[in-house]
């Protein structure tokens, strides 16, 4: 007998069709679910989905999976129903997010924006800019994605130093961030967001980076305070490069819009080309192990 596994949309099917043991059944988000939904054991949530998960899970009685097509599972902890594992897609947008915040440095200390603006204005304004080479990034969330973006950091002559949960070869603990903080030029922010996380990035975490320190925020918006790190903006002490906001989106009157030494994007790093193919390889393994009676590698267990 197959493992009904229900997927929002024709990748999904396509990917798990070629899954022994299992039906993958599409479903469409927001409208009746299909008749095999009476026996689907696994669930695959659209991506980014801002509907309340609640609602689909009352619907599915022999539920006993919920598998993300996303790293982050926060709105989904504490949710799912007892008795039902929640597993993400950790390694599949990793890699992609760790790109976007290599770029968002590049163009921070290369100026790229401000080069832009001139070319709008045709003005010709060479100047110095500062360089990524040499510079000592901290990289809060020792996780995928950060060794991720050490990977790629490396070529660029700079250097990146983890820091996890606990401390272990070659990860520096979460309990000795007050007295890291002041040596490095960057602070990359890559936690998932839980109670422990929800502000971590406050105004004394904050008053120990260095001075012309840029903290990027590739994580989750409420990770930071927002009017913490506003503050430090409108000093100039700090820059930053956020892919994430809180709240979120953005409303158009909010004053990060025009922060000075910001550069902002709308939670687009892990969203480009190959990002479902991705997600969907991890969701293939994940579904394929579960399939075969094991545990899925990336089970959530608590907080993460």
């Amino acid at each position: 007998m197959s493992l009904i596994v229900l997927v929002p949309d024709d990748l999904g099917v396509r990917v798990l069709s070629d899954v022994e043991g299992v039906r993958p059944v599409r479903y469409e988000p927001g409208r009746p679910l299909p008749a095999e939904a009476e026996g689907a054991e696994v669930l695959v949530p659209k991506f980014l989905s801002g509907t309340d998960p609640r609602e689909v899970f009352a619907q599915l009685p022999s539920l006993k999976l919920v598998q993300l097509l996303s790293a982050g599972a926060e709105r989904f902890i504490g949710v799912v129903p007892d008795g039902v594992v929640l597993s993400t897609c950790r390694g599949a947008h990793g890699g992609s997010t760790a790109e976007w915040a290599i770029g968002a440095l590049l163009a921070i200390y290369r100026d790229f924006p401000v080069f832009e603006r001139a070319r709008q204005d045709r003005r010709w304004d060479y100047h110095l800019t500062d360089t990524l080479q040499d510079k000592k990034v901290l990289v809060v969330g020792a996780g995928d994605l950060g060794e991720q973006f050490r990977r790629r950091l490396e070529p660029f002559d700079a250097t990146a130093t983890l820091v996890g949960r606990t401390a272990r070869p070659g990860v520096h603990g979460v309990a000795e961030l007050p007295e890291l903080l002041g040596g490095f030029d960057a602070v990359l922010v890559v936690v998932p967001l839980t109670e422990e996380t929800t502000g971590m990035v406050d105004a004394e975490f904050l008053s120990r980076m260095k001075d012309g320190a840029i903290l990027v925020n590739a994580a989750r918006g409420p990770v930071v305070d927002t009017d913490a790190l506003l503050a430090e903006l409108v000093s100039g002490r700090l820059r930053a490069a956020l892919d994430v906001t809180d709240p979120e989106p953005l409303p158009s009157d909010h004053p990060l819009w025009t922060a000075p030494g910001l550069f902002l994007t709308p939670h687009v790093a892990g969203s480009c080309t190959g990002h479902a193919e991705r997600a969907y390889a991890v969701v293939a393994a994940e579904v394929a192990r579960f399939a075969r009676g094991e545990q899925p590698a990336n089970l959530v267990k608590g907080d993460y």
